[in-house]
């Protein structure tokens, strides 16, 4: 009888244990990834096989070389003025209200510093 009882209650145990090790990665994935100081971080917060979700944030004088070679939409959760600087040395400055949408396509990479006097945050969604 103690062995039934015992069978019984392993699909419970197994769901338990699966259920914990589930919120664990999750945690895990939501930390960010701090880089050298003088770079943005970036946190992810989902990933599919398909898709990534993540925050970026950049103090003041921060740096990042976002993917520019797939499709992303970024809301910006915190606006403020990023420079972009390209390979060809082409600079462009521009400036992200707090709210703002943007889809942006694929296309030449580039460096981002902010150069204003805010945190600035990104909300990424990108295809993978």
């Amino acid at each position: 009888m103690k062995f039934f009882r015992s069978l019984a209650a392993l699909p419970l145990l197994v769901s338990f244990l699966t259920a914990n090790f589930s919120v664990a990665m999750a945690d895990e994935k939501a930390k960010a990834v701090e880089g050298e100081k003088g770079l943005a971080s970036r946190t992810l917060l989902a990933e599919s096989d398909k898709l990534q979700v993540f925050e970026i944030r950049q103090k003041p004088g921060d740096v990042i070389t976002p993917s520019t070679t797939v499709t992303r939409v970024v809301r910006a959760v915190k606006g403020g003025t990023v420079l972009r600087t390209y390979a060809d040395g082409k600079t462009e400055k521009s400036e992200w209200k707090t709210g703002e949408v943007q889809i942006q396509e694929p296309g030449p990479q580039y460096t981002a510093k902010n150069v204003g006097k805010t945190e600035v945050a990104l909300y990424v969604v990108r295809l993978k």
